[in-house]
């Protein structure tokens, strides 16, 4: 008993892309940026490959994706700015016992004793515009 051959033929069509409008990416990024999320688990729940979202993640760094506003209450935090003698930077560093958070030439130094929930806020806040 010989099954049958069946050949399926894509009628002379390539297969195309799916295209992401950017609203769409930029939603996708923005889970990818919470708390506890990992690209591959938000790909996976999107049928998405990591890489997809790892490169629209570049987007987004560069300016060329724009996020949408965050969903939880923005934390602000007062900032002075002002030119900085080296001794009084040296003097303050000391004097201050305080956690400080360094982005390349950027210092953020938050008040002693900041909680842990502070700290991880301000680096998120960090880590979504940088």
């Amino acid at each position: 008993m010989d099954a049958p051959l069946e050949l399926l033929t894509n009628s002379g069509r390539r297969r195309r892309n799916r295209q992401w409008p950017d609203a769409v990416k930029a939603r996708i990024v923005a889970e990818t940026l919470r708390p506890g999320a990992t690209i591959s688990e938000v790909a996976e729940r999107h049928g998405l490959k990591p890489n997809h979202i790892s490169s629209w993640r570049t987007l987004a760094r560069r300016g060329r994706l724009v996020l949408p506003a965050p969903e939880d209450a923005v934390e602000f935090a007062t900032l002075m700015v002002a030119p900085v003698d080296e001794a009084l930077a040296a003097a303050e560093r000391t004097a201050s016992a305080g956690p400080e958070v360094v982005v390349g030439s950027v210092i953020i130094r938050l008040e002693p004793g900041a909680s842990a929930a502070r700290i991880a806020s301000v680096v998120h806040a960090l880590t979504a515009i940088t």
